[in-house]
């Protein structure tokens, strides 16, 4: 008799709770509708670049992976995500980690895709494993969401290439890489110094030789896109980052600063930026720290805001919001 008293007490205080329960989950789901930034919560994500293809957005991110008694980078692999209305992610397996470069130590910093006759190329930040110092890869894939394996067996841009315009380890970092009208590849890259170079049509060589480009403040994250008339380079601006652009009618300048597009975060030291334009609505990718609690300079995460233009050409300010792209 006791056991059937307890088990429909318990029934009553199950369905007791049931509404309350439904209220909470209500209650997330109703949070989530108007807050989607950041826009991967299940883990910490940073160095968003994305890639607009066949009607999706593929998204590319670093893997924050540093405990919080780590106060450093520990980025081991790269990830990537997909949509077809920016507000829906889907996760794909892991496609490309530093172990895949055999001639890599570590440091799975920042990387871009792109695509060119099929082919879809990984331009990535790592640590080289013999020269020492930070130096560019390129890994290639059949699909956007890979696997993606080493294109050249070597690293294609190395510490020593640039050591005639500084002496730092860590300048040859965060490649970008742009066609261009007449089908012209360019690869950006550097911290410090901002460099470019012409691709070969294989996109695993340079074509001649590394220039510069004299930017104000320029730290790193170069980004290239073009709109109308108008190219566009924005890039990391001081420290903590701040993110400026400059603007020419070349993709080889001369390049015009036209000021800050995006403040310090706040949360995170760095500011890393990709600029699509998808569905004939831009977009500003960037990243934060704002669901680490302990601060987010080293477990980040990647939200979206809109992008817009001025009549002449030039960018509106972002406004960083929690809100983040809406139906």
């Amino acid at each position: 008799m006791n056991k059937i008293l307890n088990l429909l007490i318990v029934t009553i205080l199950l369905f007791s709770c049931m509404p309350i329960l439904a209220q909470e989950q209500n209650e997330n789901l109703e949070i989530k509708k108007y807050f989607n930034n950041p826009i991967i919560t299940d883990k910490f994500t940073a160095d968003p670049a994305a890639l607009v293809h066949q009607n999706k957005v593929y998204l590319y991110t670093g893997h924050d992976e540093a405990p919080d008694d780590f106060h450093f980078y520990k980025m081991n692999e790269w990830l990537v995500f997909s949509s077809s209305d920016m507000l829906n992610w889907k996760e794909h397996p892991v496609p490309l980690k530093v172990s895949d470069f055999k001639w890599a130590k570590s440091d799975a910093w920042a990387a871009q895709v792109i695509e060119r006759d099929g082919k879809f190329f990984w331009y990535v930040s790592v640590t080289h494993g013999s020269i020492g110092g930070k130096a560019i890869g390129v890994a290639v894939a059949d699909n956007p969401t890979g696997p993606f394996k080493d294109a050249l067996g070597k690293a294609l841009v190395t510490n020593d290439m640039t050591s005639e315009y500084t002496d730092i380890s860590w300048d040859d970092i965060d490649p970008t890489v742009y066609i261009d009208d007449d089908g012209q590849a360019y690869l950006y890259w550097g911290n410090t110094v901002c460099y470019y170079a012409k691709l070969k049509d294989n996109m695993i060589e340079l074509d001649g030789p590394i220039h510069t480009v004299d930017l104000p403040n320029f730290t790193e994250a170069p980004w290239i896109h073009k709109k109308g008339d108008w190219y566009y380079l924005s890039y990391a601006f001081g420290f903590p980052e701040k993110t400026s652009y400059a603007m020419s009618k070349s993709i080889k300048g001369p390049w015009e600063y036209k000021g800050i597009l995006n403040e310090v975060a706040g949360n995170s030291n760095t500011n890393h930026q990709a600029i699509i334009e998808f569905k004939g609505i831009s977009y500003f990718i960037y990243h934060n720290g704002s669901i680490d609690p302990n601060g987010g300079s080293f477990r980040r995460s990647v939200c979206i805001d809109a992008l817009y233009y001025n009549p002449n050409g030039t960018l509106k300010r972002i406004q960083m919001t929690s809100e983040g792209i809406q139906d």
